[in-house]
């Protein structure tokens, strides 16, 4: 494989993959440093996605304890805190504020401080992409895409430079040239993801100048079309592939096969309600690419 290609999941923490990632049986919880420590072992991973990040801030021994447990070098593709994402509080962790305006939305003073001052003290070695995860914002929220591009160039413009930042959109009209070109014009990766009501990676991908940054970014969450309930309740443990898509498998190769083009890192990450079981979902894409070689046409600037 390419060294410019890093295949990780979305997470670790499922004891389920024994047998396939995990040679040992580990307990469903009070595990996680023991997993990821074997995790980081399989041929296959060079990232993995941390995914806990989004919820709250990474406190300093989480940081250490990940740390410790990975080798030198290992990138993570770490999800930013959402209350920097937020437009409004819908977290069931904030019942008592929810629907209420959230007054950190962008807030670079706030991210700065609590996630990335944390991280580049305790976990420089293993700083990958930070990726903002903006879920889908409502017409009641009155959020135009210019609103949303004048944001994010606002904030992209206080934060520090040299940090390999990428944004993640779940409202598919915000995949415009004004909101690509704000990306490009501070070195920020859009993230390629798979969601329900989002066009395929390959389609975000054939969109004019959709690369736009020094590395891509990939997130194969669901299959578009299908919610987050139904692949838990379909997929679950996760043990093996229960829903193949040829589509989605193909599109992570072409994506890969871009980067490649342009020498440029790749962090592909697989989540187990694509199709059943995000290990087995990198093997497949990992074949393509062995298989089929460079397809023509494909990474053009």
């Amino acid at each position: 494989m390419s060294p410019l290609l890093r295949f990780g999941t979305s997470s670790w923490t499922y004891p389920a993959w024994q047998g396939l990632v995990y040679h040992h049986g580990y307990p469903a919880t009070r595990a996680s440093t023991k997993l990821l420590a074997e995790y980081a072992c399989w041929p296959l991973f060079r990232t993995v996605g941390i995914d806990s990040f989004f919820y709250a801030p990474p406190t300093v021994a989480m940081l250490a304890g990940y740390a410790a447990a990975l080798p030198t070098g290992f990138p993570c593709v770490s999800k930013v805190w959402n209350r920097i994402t937020a437009r409004t509080f819908d977290s069931p962790r904030e019942k008592a504020r929810r629907g209420e305006r959230n007054p950190d939305w962008l807030n670079a003073g706030l991210f700065a401080d609590e996630v990335l001052g944390p991280m580049r003290e305790h976990f420089a070695d293993h700083l990958g992409p930070l990726v903002f995860e903006f879920q889908s914002i409502g017409k009641h929220d009155g959020v135009s895409v210019d609103d949303f591009v004048q944001a994010l160039d606002r904030f992209f413009s206080a934060l520090p430079d040299g940090v390999p930042y990428a944004v993640e959109v779940r409202n598919p009209e915000f995949l415009s040239p004004p909101y690509f070109a704000v990306l490009r014009d501070h070195g920020v990766a859009h993230v390629f993801n798979s969601w329900t009501r989002m066009p395929p990676v390959g389609e975000q991908l054939l969109l004019h100048d959709s690369v736009t940054a020094g590395f891509v970014v990939a997130r194969a969450l669901l299959r578009p079309g299908r919610t987050y309930a139904q692949a838990v309740d379909a997929f679950a443990p996760y043990d093996h592939i229960q829903d193949a898509s040829s589509a989605l498998r193909q599109d992570l190769a072409a994506l890969a096969r871009t980067a490649i083009n342009l020498r440029i890192p790749a962090y592909v990450i697989a989540n187990n309600r694509a199709e059943g079981c995000a290990p087995l979902t990198v093997v497949a894409v990992a074949e393509l690419l062995l298989d089929d070689g460079p397809s023509p046409g494909l990474g053009e600037p």
